[in-house]
Parts: structure tokens; C-alpha cells; sequence
């Protein structure tokens, strides 16, 4: 009975790293989507009445920024799932 036990553990973990992992890319997607599609469509108007590097911030977001954004998400994900990987144990070791 202690072998059922023993593959009911690993499975458990695994079920909690992909809900970590989960969590972590729909926060970093809506991120992004708030960037790109609210600072560069919806709001971009009331943005407009700003600048940012002699552009308009508004047009800023909708032609550079959401891609600067989105490369900076990919660096925040990559740093965190770092972290998820070796609390759950699952980092690369050499």
C-alpha cells in the first residue's frame, strides 16, 4: 500500500506546479493584454494627451510599447518559472 501512496505524491505536485505555472502566464497575459489592446486601442486617446519621446503615448503603446512589454513578460517568465521549477524540484541539475 505505501507504493500507492508514493505515486499519488508526485502527481500531486505535478497537479500544483502546472496550477503555479497556470497562474503565472494568465497573470503575465492579462498584462499584456491590458497593454496592448487597452493602451493601444481603448484608452489610446485619453494617452494621446501625453508624451514619450516626443511621441504620443498613446500611439507609443500601440506601435512599440506592447512589444517592449511583451519582451519584457517573457523575461519575467522565464526568471519566475526558474523559481517554481526548483521549489517543486523539477529544475535542471546536473
Amino acid at each position: 500500500m505505501t507504493d500507492n501512496n508514493a505515486d499519488k505524491q508526485p502527481e500531486h505536485g505535478n497537479r500544483e506546479y502546472w496550477r503555479a505555472n497556470l497562474r503565472l502566464m494568465s497573470g503575465l497575459l492579462l498584462i499584456w493584454f491590458l497593454v496592448s489592446f487597452g493602451c493601444g486601442i481603448l484608452w489610446v486617446d485619453y494617452l494621446n494627451q501625453f508624451h514619450f519621446f516626443g511621441f504620443k503615448l498613446g500611439f507609443w503603446f500601440s506601435q512599440q510599447g506592447s512589444v517592449v512589454v511583451f519582451v519584457c513578460l517573457i523575461f519575467v517568465y522565464a526568471w519566475r518559472m526558474n523559481q517554481l521549477d526548483k521549489i517543486y524540484g523539477v529544475d535542471e541539475r546536473e
